[in-house]
Order: structure tokens, then sequence, then C-alpha cells
């Protein structure tokens, strides 16, 4: 066959899998408002409130990443990363041109809605990366979800570190990058990422595991990385330079996966063609006609269909007009593919959101807020803590993703008691946040990193195995209706309002705040609410209990050969 990469072969699979990791390394400047909103606030004479609520309009532009989620079944992944990008250089580029002072402010309800076009872009990104990827590796989802989530949250270090060692920390060039850098690199996604079959042997699962192995071991060593930079303090030109080249190499390894694979195939004739995966893609798991005999003597076909989550299901087919069979069409149980509204009528749906809602809410309202909370305790450098809880919400996120999955295989954990775990950690970095102590805000912004990284990377893959993947686009981008409004209320109303009660104004118009009773009571009803979120975790995982039963049952199964007990 000769040297080749096609997206239906291994290599081409894990190629597509290197360019969603490219994005997601990419996708979360969405994060990075700290780093120039006090840029914003001194430019635009803007009150805390106000500075609040722009960082609301950048969440809600996650509110429409239901349009996303929508085009994801009618669009191929490269046009939802065009979109994406296309809308992010817009909404950044607009940005960067007022920061940079080239045009005069706008007006502040226009700068809500670039703030918005820029959140908004980033749900494309990530519904054409998730959605794809999680099809494409159905059998491992934790390690898929934890690792490209994990990038999502290094992102912020990347793009702060690449920053302060090429630009020395100017906000508006790093604005410009936000709008570049994002665009240049879904451009060159949109030539390998595609939906292909997922693996249908053991052996082929085997191969996953180890290869996302060698993902985690250079996800692990970037952050690292990273953190290195972080905490050495100050650096010379030249140091920062090699420092940025080193990072870009160590991003650019994942490749050596996908040119292996290729290598292997180099020459090889055992090729499948494009019929044999037309076949694989088209024809379902089904068992026509088993010869077997009802009690009436009649002979039976019966359907066994394998679901996303390797559930098997068996349903009698013959005698049957299409009629007959729309008629006795019952409602989807937990672990099956469910519509949209279908989700939205179960308790399940709601635990998850509100659950999630406790936990990312808080996150992004420390997150939008970190620059505030640094200077309120006397900080001057604040970037420090936006890379700390970026690079620790990355080990949240790889973490939990691995390790969750290890515990459905090995012993049918319920996934969600992962989630509750990190909410009753998240609370008690709220209380250390509050207590102010020397030092807190360096734990707090670490232990709040990990937790949010957890909630994320852990919810995602959750939602698939409750709801199925047939419509997991749609159904993931409600969920992530969670960020605009967890913003409003925990950063927006909640850290706005309390922020504005205890400043003083400041000359130019806007007001300031210093000492730790600034933000105490946000962190307190903060700590409350993840408690709430703690209890509906529990909850969930004790409703689930079953399912993630079946989930092992049948990843033992399919292990040993034998066919799964389907009644």
């Amino acid at each position: 066959m000769g040297f080749q990469i096609t997206p239906t072969s291994p290599a081409g699979k894990w190629l597509g899998f290197v360019a969603a990791v490219w994005v997601q390394a990419i996708s979360g400047n969405n994060y990075t408002f700290s780093n120039y909103s006090d840029a914003l606030k001194s430019l635009m004479a803007l009150t805390q409130l106000q500075l609040n609520n722009l960082s609301v309009a950048k969440d809600v532009g996650k509110a429409f990443g239901i349009l996303a989620g929508l085009a994801s079944d009618r669009l191929p992944p490269p046009v939802l990363l065009l979109i994406g990008s296309i809308e992010g250089f817009i909404g950044y580029g607009v940005q960067w041109l007022v920061v940079s002072q080239r045009i005069q402010p706008l007006p502040y309800w226009q700068m809500c809605i670039f703030l918005c076009m820029g959140g908004n872009s980033t749900t494309w990104m990530n519904t054409a990366v998730l959605v794809t990827c999680i099809r494409n590796f159905q059998k491992n989802r934790g390690p898929v979800s934890g690792i490209l989530k994990g990038y999502v949250g290094l992102s912020t270090a990347i793009f702060t570190d690449l920053c302060t060692a090429l630009f020395s920390e100017d906000p508006s060039t790093f604005i410009l990058m936000l709008a570049i850098v994002p665009f240049l690199v879904c451009l060159t996604a949109v030539l390998f990422l595609r939906e292909i079959p997922p693996s249908s042997t053991s052996r082929e699962e085997k191969e996953e595991v180890r290869y996302f192995g060698v993902f985690n071991v250079v996800a692990v060593i970037v952050a690292l990385y990273l953190l290195a930079f972080d905490v050495s303090g100050a650096h010379g030109v030249l140091f920062s330079r090699i420092f940025a080249i080193i990072l870009l190499v160590l991003l650019a390894s994942p490749l050596s996966i996908p040119l292996y694979l290729a290598l292997q195939n180099f020459n090889s004739s055992d090729s499948k063609s494009s019929l044999d995966v037309e076949r694989q893609v088209k024809e379902p798991l089904l068992v026509q006609d088993i010869g077997a005999k009802s009690e009436t003597g009649k002979k039976m076909e019966v359907a066994v269909v394998e679901n996303g989550n390797g559930l098997v299901a068996v349903e009698e087919m013959v005698g049957k007009d299409e009629a007959e069979v729309e008629i006795e069409r019952r409602r989807p149980v937990i672990g099956e593919d469910h519509t949209i509204m279908e989700a939205l009528r179960t308790i399940d749906f709601w635990i998850l959101f509100v659950s999630f809602l406790c936990g990312v809410g808080t996150g992004l309202a420390v997150m939008n807020n970190m620059g505030q909370m640094g200077l309120a305790l006397g900080y001057v450098d604040v970037s420090i803590f936006v890379s700390l809880t970026s690079i620790w919400g990355f080990f949240g996120r790889i973490i939990s993703g691995s390790v969750s999955e290890y515990f459905i295989k090995k012993a049918g954990t319920p996934r969600p008691l992962w989630n509750a775990a990190s909410q009753i950690l998240m609370a008690v970095g709220y209380i250390l946040m509050a207590m102010a102590l020397p030092g807190s805000l360096y734990i707090g912004s670490i232990i709040v990193g990990i937790c949010y990284g957890v909630r994320l990377a852990v919810t995602v893959p959750t939602a698939s195995e409750l709801f199925g993947l047939k419509y997991y686009g749609l159904i993931y981008n409600i969920l992530i209706l969670n960020l605009p409004l967890g913003s409003f209320l925990f950063s927006g109303l909640l850290a706005g309002f309390l922020y504005d009660a205890q400043a003083t104004e400041t000359a130019g118009g806007g007001n300031t705040c210093i000492g730790p009773h600034c933000y105490r009571l946000v962190f307190v009803v903060m700590a409350i609410a993840c408690i709430v979120g703690f209890g509906l975790d529990v909850l969930l995982s004790i409703r689930t209990k079953t399912l993630y039963s079946k989930i092992y049952a049948s990843k033992r199964s399919r292990k040993s050969g034998a066919v799964p007990n389907v009644h």
C-alpha cells in the first residue's frame, strides 16, 4: 500500500486524536480572563460588578453551545471547528483592538457581545472534539475525557507562560494570541478530525489503553514543565525563548504514535478495504436467526444489539409489523440512548445538572475573580494563581478520567462517586480561603483547580453512560449551560455584589477593596453550595449503582469471551 495515513486507518484514528489534543490545548482561552481583566477595568473605568458581568458575558457564550450541540448531529466535525475558529477570531480580535487602544473602548453592551462570541467559540471546538473522540474510543471514555479536558485545563498556563516568556506579560499581545493561535490550530485540525468506527475487539481495546498511557505521560511532563517555569521566578530573554521552543516540541510529541503506527503498517497488505469499513459502520451487531422456538412452537428471530456502554439488549422481532414495533417502543432506561426530551424527564439528569452547577459554578467564580482576590490579599503579581489553578486543574482532570475508568473496569464503582469526593474537598478549599491564613490562597487555588478539573473530566463520560451517545452532543451542551448559569449566580451576583458592598470608590470612577473581608462571605456561601453538591452526587451514585454493575459485568464478559447474560 505504501506509506499513507487515511482517516479510517489506525494511524489516521490516532492522528485525529492528536489534532483533538491540540484543539483542547488552545480552547481554554475562556479561562484566561483574569490575565487581562484588570486592563479592561482600568481602561473602561468599571466597577467590580461591571467587570464581573463582563466575565459573565463570556460565559453566557456557552449557553449558545446548544447550537453546537444541535449542529453536531447534522454537520461533520471539520465544519464545527471552522465555525468556532472564525467566531473566536472575531470575538478576541475586537477585544485586542480595544485593549491595545487601536480603537476607542466600545460601549459596554457591545463589549459584552464580543466577549460572548469569544466564549461561544470554544463550545463549537469542544463539541467537535469531545463528541467525535468519545464515539471513536467508546471503550475508554474516562481516559479520553481526562486527557482532552486536561489539556483544556493546561491551555490557560500554556497561553500565560508562552506570553510571559515571549512578550513580557503585555495584556494586548496576550489577547492577540487568543485570537490568532486557536484559529490556526483549528485550520490544521479540520484536515484530520473524523468520526470513525470504534474498536471492536479486546486486542484493539488493550492497544488503546497502552497508547492513552503514552498520552497521559506526555501530558504530565507538559504540566510539570509548566509548573517548574512558574515556580522558578523571573527568567531572562534567552531562557524564556528556549522554554517556549521546548514547550512546543513537547506539545508536538504525541505525533510519534500515529507515525509509529503508519511505519508499522508500511507496505502491509492486511489493511481493511473501504468496503470492509463501510460494512463495519452500517451493519448492527445482530443475531438474526437463532433457530429458537417460543412456547407456542413458533420460530423466533432475536436482535442482539450492543449499545455504546457495551450493554446488550434482546428484542423479539418476529410476527410484528413496523406499526406494532413502534407501539411497543418503551421509554429508555438509564444506560440506553435518550433523546434530549427523554433525558430531561429523568430525575438523574437533574441531579447531575444541579451537582455540576455547584462544582463548576463556584470554580468559575474563583477563576474569574482570581486577579481581584490576589490584589485584595496584597499580592502584586496574581498570574501565578491563575497558572496554578490551570495546572492543578489538569492533574484533577487527567487523573480522575483514568482512575474512574479503572475502578469501573475493576469493581463497577459508580463514576459519580468521584464527583462527590471532589465536592467535599472543594468545600474545604473555600473554607481555607475564607480564613485568609498565610499561603491559603496558594493552597486554595490548587484545591479548587484539582476539584474543578475532576468535575469536568468525570461528568463528561458520566453523561454519555447514563443517556447514551446517539444525542450526546446536545445533552453535553445542555449540561454546559451550568457554566454561564454558575458564572452569573456565583461570579456576577454573589461575588460582584458582596465585593462592591465592601469596596471604596477610586478617583477614576471604579472601586477597590483591600483585605481578607472582601471575599470571605463569598467563600463561605460557595462552601455551602459544594456540600449540597456532595449530597447530590452521593445520591446519583446510589441510583446508578446497578447501571455500573452491568457495565462492569459486560466488560468482564467481553474480556473473557463469554456471552453476557441479557436477562
